[in-house]
């Protein structure tokens, strides 16, 4: 069972750091059980003035505010791998320490992502300006990879197990065959 000592030190953590910070995978459930106990205590009608009583709304209420700053400033770093993975083709950090729901949310805005870059192409293609932009695939790799060269001569890597990049489909697609990675679906 979670403690409001737990809650506050798991804010901290994320709250220092850049990267995204590993958290249990059932906090989300573990707080709601926290609150629930909270709230029960804190609405008890006798005694509403007792020093236990009012010690306990005021945690209820900061664990309330604790969770969600949490969240948020998780909210705003996985928009941020997002942005750099839509950007670079590449996100080597901080997938594995997002919690399911965090990976749904990541995977639904790189389609997005992915989805805009797509339209704009068209429009670009349409206007004549640009010929057209290749075709890329999210890939998480299942096992370390070394460096290796992409269709261009560009060097990419290294990579480790859980690394999450958006390469150049041929490429993604030789990474699949060979199951060094697996796509992570799209459309």
């Amino acid at each position: 069972m979670i403690t409001y000592n737990d809650l506050y030190d798991t804010l901290r953590r994320e709250r220092y750091s850049e990267q995204l910070q590993p958290i249990p995978k059932n906090l989300v459930k573990e707080v709601a059980a926290y609150l629930k106990d909270k709230k029960e205590i804190a609405n008890k009608e006798s005694d509403d003035f007792s020093e236990t009583v009012l010690k306990t709304k005021k945690q209820f209420e900061n664990s309330i505010a604790i969770f969600k700053e949490l969240m948020l400033r998780r909210k705003k770093k996985i928009l941020e791998l997002a942005f750099v993975a839509a950007e670079t083709g590449i996100s080597k950090r901080d997938f594995e320490n997002m919690l399911a729901i965090e990976k749904e949310v990541f995977d639904e805005i790189m389609k997005s992502l992915e989805k805009g870059d797509k339209k704009i192409a068209e429009l670009l293609k349409e206007s004549g300006g640009e010929e057209q932009i290749s075709k890329n695939k999210m890939i998480v790799f299942s096992k370390d990879a070394e460096e290796f060269l992409d269709l261009e001569g560009n060097t990419l890597g290294p990579f480790k197990k859980g690394d999450v990049a958006n390469f150049a489909e041929e490429i993604a697609n030789i990474l699949i065959v060979d199951k060094k990675a697996e796509a992570i679906e799209g459309d």
